[in-house]
Parts: structure tokens; C-alpha cells; sequence
């Protein structure tokens, strides 16, 4: 149905899910003339867990601020920009901190790592996520998404007529597309079995996570006296880990002028090792720290500010994210584990790639599957990717030097893409040409940017499989380590002077000198396809 054709009291895009992705993509819409309804089953504020941005988080959301010229979103792409303009409840983020622990040995200091985000450049945030969802939640009802809050969704149809919501309050609401950002829950998941049973995932995992007052920053940890990290721990977020899991703490009392006193924290087991006992949350907590002292020193004078939140496994992924006249997006599409905090970085990828094909789609009336598709493909490898990640990682957490090692090919997957994107913002910000952010599409391993999309992939793989070697008893970790570090060091996509192949190299920061140096590498020794990077 063209523009000019519209029915009154139907709508172009149908938002399920007034969360996160759906506030944005609602806001993103309204904004470029779409019709939007933005349902959701619940009311703001609320919490919310995603806290963590990451580099390459922040560098795509400026692209969708400047994209689709949407001014308010370029302020979650910074620390100050969410503490002036959305909420000064957030923390910071300078660091992602990873402190290594065997039950019933000491810490020893040198097996920690940290990957510093350069304060000269830009500092990252510990989202206060009811504050956020509800900002973009009501900028996308500001900029013209009808809001429809307190509504459970009865029925669904789908056809070339477009899509039919039956709410079970007994309205009907009328869409030519429907976009699902409703999380596990979805409901087109539901009604068209999307759901993979089992998931494809690989990892397992299961999670409880709270919000706390009183947490001691680990700094002033007795265990913590000698490390010898370039930032300190209480400035980022902190990863505990240990054979079969890992606990975050995520502060947003960090910074100068902090008005919050909260920290979140969770934990996550391997629900095959660690399964639930009967236990209550936080008799399940309480019985961790005991096994682990050093790290129960954060939480001597801790306690919750909210219930407990208790999962299964999380593990779940869909067959398909996109039909006929519909798409899944972000949580609704599949999750894998808040490990290296890539939840929030997925959902402004998907909308980014999906906004302008429905604004299109909005302006010629062709609302084709076919038109969606690269969504699908987008939304599988970003998936893909994230499990290969932490499925190494948690083979890892049982030796450290296999950690140490899966940690280098982390850094790269956040390195290298980070340079990607933001090469293609600057370009994009000279010309404002929306061929050159078009292009990130064209590769051939969706959910990895070209040029180094390949090259990260294949480092990907081998990677997961020395560890599935490694956990089938068929490898032992140390050869695996040394295997993994060699790879690193082989691959001549990665800029020598970071020196991420060196095992010593455990805590990285980029400082102005060793970028210096990563950009003289970049213009005289790199491969060529890498070398326009540096350009």
C-alpha cells in the first residue's frame, strides 16, 4: 500500500516490544514518516538488564543518529552525553576487566586481563537501562509512534494483506509489517514455531542477576593489592571468572558526581556442571562466595535493592527470523550470554540494517520477504559469531592460559570491527553518501564487517575448534593455547604493535603512541584490503 493509499486507522510498522530496540526503531520510523504502533505487554519505567556498551555499540548508534537524522540517539553514544541529556543514574565504562580465580587457591595477580577504552578518546557506559528504554520509548512516541502500553497481544496473521493484531483486551490493529523486539517471549516466535528446538547453540549457560547497594569496589580488595592493570577495576565492568562460570559487576556509582548507588550484579554457571538445587537465588549466591572468598570481598557489606531474577538455560535461537510481513529483532531473535556485553551492540546492528528497508518499503508499498532477507542472514551470523565466542570462552574458564588466549581473539573481533564502522561513519559524515553505510552489508559473513569479516570468521572457527577438541578430551589446553596464540600472531589482519599474539600481553590499552604505531603499520605493512583502514 503506497502512502497515498494509507487506511486511517492502519499502520505501516507494527513495533512489539517498547524496550530498547523497539523505543529506537520506533524512534528511527516516526521520525523518517512512518506510521508506527509500538505495542508492549508492560509499562515504564522497568528493569532491565544490558547494561554495558561497548566501542563498536557507540560508533553504530552515531551512525543511526546520522542516518536517519534522529539528533536525541547520538547521546547514548557517550558517557557524557547519558549522564547530560538521558540519565545521570548511569555509570561509566572505561575498561572490561577479567580477573581469573581457581576454588581453593589464591588469586594469583597475573592471571588477570583488561581491555582499556582510551579515556582520551571516549569513555563507554553502564546503561541504567530503565531510564534509557523509557528516553527512546517516549522520543519515538514524540516523534509520532502511537503508543500502546499495557497490552498483550491474543492472536497474530500474517498474508499479503498485511498483519492482524488481536489483543486480548479485544481490539484489533491493522499493520502492513510487523517488527517483533518482544524479547524470549516473542510472540511471532510463538505462533509461527520459530523457535529451534533444540538451539544450535553450542554454549550453555544459565543466570540470576539483581541490582545491589554496598558493593566494594574490587580495588580496595585485599586480593587486589597486587595487580598491575592500567585502570582501575571499579571503572569498568568487572568479569569474575572461574572453571564453568563468571560473575559481572557492572557499577553506576563510578564516576565524580555519581548520583546512584546501585551495582548490578549476576552470575552465570554452566547449568550442566552447576544445576539448580532447589536453592533460592540468594542462598545460591551466598553459598558461591563462600567457595570463593576472595571474590565474596566485594560483598561483605552488599545487599539486594530488588528480587532476584533466576533463569534456565538462556540458550535459544529461532530457524528463522524473517516471514512473510514479519521480522524478529535482537532478544526476540535469539540470545546466547551477556558475556562481552555484544546484546546491545546486535540490536543497533539489526537496526540499523532494518530501518531504512522499512522506511522504503513505507514510500513504494513493496513489503516483500525478499526485501528482508539480508535481516535474517545479519541476525544468524551475529549469533553465530557471539556463540563461538562464548562457547570458547567457557571451555577456556578451566585454564587460564586457554582464556588468556580465546581472549586475544575477542579483542580482536572488537578491535578490528570497531576500526570498520567508524571509518565508514567518518566517511559517511564527509560526503553523507548512504552508499558508503549500504556497503557495510556487502559480505559475504554477515554479523562481521568487511574487509576483516573473513579473516575474523576463520579466526572464529579455529578457535572453536580446539576448544570443542579440548572439551571431547582430545587436545590438552596447553597445546591448544599455544595453537590459538600462534594463529593470532600468524594473522596479518591484526595490527602488529598491538602485539595481541603475545601471552604476556594481558592487559591492553591503546594509547596514543601505540595507535601511532598501528597506524604506521597500517600504511607501510599491512595487507592491502586492511590498509584502507588506516587510510
Amino acid at each position: 500500500m503506497k502512502r497515498s493509499e494509507r487506511v486511517e486507522n492502519r499502520y505501516d510498522v507494527a513495533i512489539l516490544g517498547a524496550g530498547m530496540a523497539g523505543g529506537m526503531l520506533g524512534a528511527v520510523l516516526a521520525r523518517n514518516g512512518v506510521k508506527v504502533l509500538l505495542i508492549d505487554a508492560g509499562v515504564h519505567p522497568r528493569f532491565a538488564v544490558g547494561e554495558s556498551t561497548i566501542p563498536y555499540t557507540s560508533a553504530m548508534t552515531r551512525i543511526i543518529a546520522e542516518r536517519y537524522r534522529v539528533p536525541e540517539i547520538e547521546a547514548l553514544a557517550s558517557f557524557r552525553g547519558i549522564q547530560d541529556k538521558i540519565s545521570p543514574m548511569s555509570g561509566r565504562k572505561q575498561n572490561f576487566g577479567f580477573v581469573y580465580h581457581r576454588e581453593g587457591r589464591e588469586q594469583n595477580p597475573e592471571e588477570v586481563n583488561q581491555l582499556v577504552v582510551p579515556e582520551w578518546q571516549r569513555t563507554e557506559s553502564h546503561l541504567f537501562r530503565q531510564d534509557t528504554d523509557a528516553f527512546l520509548f517516549n522520543l519515538a512516541v514524540r516523534y509520532g509512534a502511537q503508543p500502546l502500553l499495557a497490552t498483550r497481544i491474543a492472536d497474530i496473521e500474517t498474508g499479503d494483506a498485511g498483519v492482524l493484531l488481536r489483543c486480548e483486551k479485544g481490539s484489533e490493529h491493522r499493520a502492513e509489517y510487523l517488527v517483533d523486539c518482544g524479547g524470549f517471549r516473542s510472540p511471532v516466535a510463538e505462533k509461527f514455531h520459530l523457535r529451534e528446538e533444540p538451539t544450535r547453540a553450542r554454549h550453555h549457560s544459565r543466570s540470576m542477576f539483581t541490582h545491589m547497594v554496598g558493593v566494594t569496589p574490587y580495588d580496595r580488595a585485599p586480593s587486589a593489592a597486587g595487580h598491575k592493570q592500567p585502570s582501575p577495576w571499579h571503572h569498568g565492568t568487572l568479569h569474575h571468572v572461574f572453571d564453568g562460570g563468571w560473575l559481572w559487576v557492572i557499577p553506576f556509582d563510578n564516576h565524580e558526581g555519581a548520583l546512584s548507588p546501585l551495582c548490578s550484579v549476576g552470575l552465570t554457571l554452566d547449568e550442566r556442571t552447576h544445576p539448580k538445587d532447589g536453592s533460592t537465588p540468594q542462598q545460591e549466591f551466598d553459598a558461591f562466595l563462600a567457595r570463593f572468598p576472595q571474590i565474596a570481598e566485594q560483598f561483605t557489606d552488599a545487599r539486594t535493592v530488588r528480587p532476584w531474577v533466576s533463569t534456565g538455560r538462556l540458550q535459544y535461537s529461532s530457524s528463522r527470523t524473517v516471514g512473510e510481513r514479519y521480522c524478529l529483532t535482537a532478544h526476540a531473535a535469539g540470545f546466547t550470554d551477556a558475556l562481552y556485553s555484544r546484546g546491545l551492540t546486535n540490536t543497533v546492528e539489526v537496526v540499523n540494517s532494518l530501518a531504512w528497508r522499512l522506511i522504503e518499503a513505507s514510500r513504494d508499498g513493496d513489503w516483500s520477504t525478499e526485501r528482508f532477507a539480508y535481516i535474517d542472514r545479519l541476525q544468524q551470523g551475529l549469533y553465530d559469531v557471539h556463540d563461538d565466542l562464548v562457547y570458547s570462552s567457557f571451555v577456556g574458564f578451566g585454564h587460564y592460559d586457554l582464556f588468556n588466549a580465546v581472549l586475544r581473539v575477542w579483542e580482536s573481533t572488537s578491535i578490528m570491527p570497531t576500526m570498520t564502522v567508524e571509518r565508514a561513519y567518518r566517511r559517511f559524515m564527509d560526503g553523507r553518501d548512504e552508499q558508503v553505510l549500504k556497503d557495510l552489508e556487502q559480505t559475504t559473513t554477515p554479523g562481521l564487517p568487511a574487509p576483516v569479516g573473513e579473516d575474523i570468521k576463520a579466526l572464529l572457527v579455529f578457535t572453536r575448534t580446539n576448544c570443542r577438541a579440548v572439551e571431547a578430551g582430545e587436545l590438552e589446553p596447553a597445546e591448544a593455547a599455544r595453537r590459538i596464540f600462534a594463529r593470532v600472531r600468524e594473522s596479518e589482519f591484526l595490527p602488529a604493535p598491538f602485539a595481541l599474539g603475545d601471552p604476556a600481553t594481558r592487559c591492553f590499552e591503546a594509547t596514543p603512541e601505540l595507535l601511532g604505531q598501528a597506524v604506521e603499520w597500517g600504511r607501510t605493512k599491512a595487507p592491502q584490503h586492511i590498509a584502507q583502514l588506516f587510510g
